[in-house]
């Protein structure tokens, strides 16, 4: 089998439960956190939605650097709507999939580093960059936004198994 394969298995598996959560994240709360060190709802679930997409520059470059000399700042997203959340949620994540689709072993078995001002913060095979730095990143964050909606007293969704709001699998 393929490495994409089994990649993309776990992928599509996971962007259910994110799409899920992301989906359950209400209009009107994108400044709330629930500590003056928190990340506020808004930027949170932007973190979220855009995640995935960071898969298609780990397939398709060599490196990223997040900070380099003389380039504009990273824009992060802030969801300004529920819409635009879903709308960068399922862009960025369909530019994934193709990624990781479309990615040979050879690829996905090569080099990728991370800088920030030319400095090497690391350097991973492909395959466990998004692992890593993608998709155990989403699983993080995407648990944190549910303490969020458990927070705001907004059901949060069944992601492994049932949770208190459901009591069942699968939403």
């Amino acid at each position: 089998m393929p490495i994409r394969d089994a990649i993309l298995s776990e992928f599509d598996h996971e962007m259910i439960s994110t799409r899920q959560t992301l989906d359950r994240v209400p209009e009107g709360k994108g400044d709330w956190a629930p500590h003056e060190k928190s990340m506020k709802m808004g930027r949170l679930a932007g973190h979220v939605a855009e995640l995935s997409g960071w898969a298609a520059t780990i397939v398709g470059q060599d490196s990223l650097d997040f900070r380099a000399a003389g380039a504009p700042p990273m824009s992060p997203t802030v969801m300004t709507s529920h819409k635009q959340l879903l709308e960068v949620f399922d862009k960025k994540t369909a530019e994934a999939r193709a990624a990781i689709a479309g990615a040979s072993d050879e690829t996905l078995l090569g080099p990728w580093t991370l800088l920030s001002g030319g400095q090497t913060i690391f350097t991973m095979p492909r395959v466990a960059v998004l692992r890593s730095f993608v998709m155990d990143h989403i699983v993080h964050h995407r648990a944190q936004l549910g303490v969020y909606l458990r927070l705001n007293n907004i059901p949060v969704p069944s992601v492994y198994g049932p949770s208190a709001d459901e009591g069942k699998f699968g939403g």
